[in-house]
């Protein structure tokens, strides 16, 4: 197998979801598509409290001095946040979907933008982006980001049809970002520990939180500030475990 070949897939299914949920968008009125938005609000819930049940988990408790693994969690959210908002992620990301936006589509969707963003992180947050990266880059096989790219082609069909265009494009930051881990794989082999993927999933989990928030139009949330603490925490984990 190529190597590199597990995130082409996963790109292929999120541009080939996202063209099936515009069709059935299409067919939807806009009250339906608002439901179908705050439905996978709930969905997104369930894939946030499937990484935060992590935190729990008996081996990343027992890797740390006991009240550190919330110090870890902790911390790498408020250095994130800091790095974030001074750097501009969200207003830099906004910007580059906006850019997309008018290359790339004549889609008037007014949340173009918003989806792109909330795809953006949902596909590249989780673990499986990361390991699957990983294996990908070592030659231990894809079937991680096979999985990863079945899930993410159902969740973009149902993205796509309310947020359009947006969401399909989210393929080319998700493509960088797993084509870097499989870079990792290739040069360096496993460069993080148990742990430190452990701490990267529970703060995925969290930001994960903060889009089921906004899709259900609770609260937005510039999730896009809080993305450092995603590179943050493994950093902490592998500092301070013991």
């Amino acid at each position: 197998m190529i190597i590199g070949s597990g995130t082409l897939i996963n790109i292929a299914a999120i541009i080939l979801g996202t063209l099936l949920g515009l069709v059935m968008g299409k067919r939807f009125h806009s009250d339906l598509r608002d439901l179908l938005t705050q439905a996978m609000g709930f969905v997104v819930l369930i894939a946030a409290a499937d990484s935060l049940r992590t935190f729990w988990d008996r081996d990343f408790q027992d890797s740390f001095a006991r009240g550190v693994s919330i110090l870890v969690i902790l911390f790498s959210l408020a250095l994130g946040a800091t790095l974030g908002h001074w750097s501009g992620i969200e207003r830099r990301l906004e910007n580059f979907g906006d850019r997309l936006r008018r290359r790339f589509s004549r889609d008037e969707n007014p949340r173009f933008v918003e989806g792109f963003l909330a795809a953006s992180i949902l596909f590249g947050v989780g673990p499986m982006a990361v390991l699957g990266g990983i294996s990908d880059g070592m030659g231990e096989g894809i079937e991680l980001l096979v999985l990863k790219s079945t899930l993410d082609f159902f969740m973009s069909i149902m993205f796509a049809a309310s947020f359009g265009w947006g969401v399909g494009l989210s393929a080319i930051p998700v493509g960088l970002y797993q084509f870097t881990w499989t870079g990792v794989g290739f040069g360096l082999g496993e460069v993080l520990t148990p742990v430190q993927v452990q701490a990267l999933t529970i703060t995925g989990g969290l930001l994960l939180i903060g889009i089921a928030l906004g899709s259900m139009g609770i609260k937005r949330i510039a999730v896009g500030n809080l993305l450092p603490a995603i590179f943050i925490a493994p950093i902490l984990a592998g500092l301070l475990a013991i």
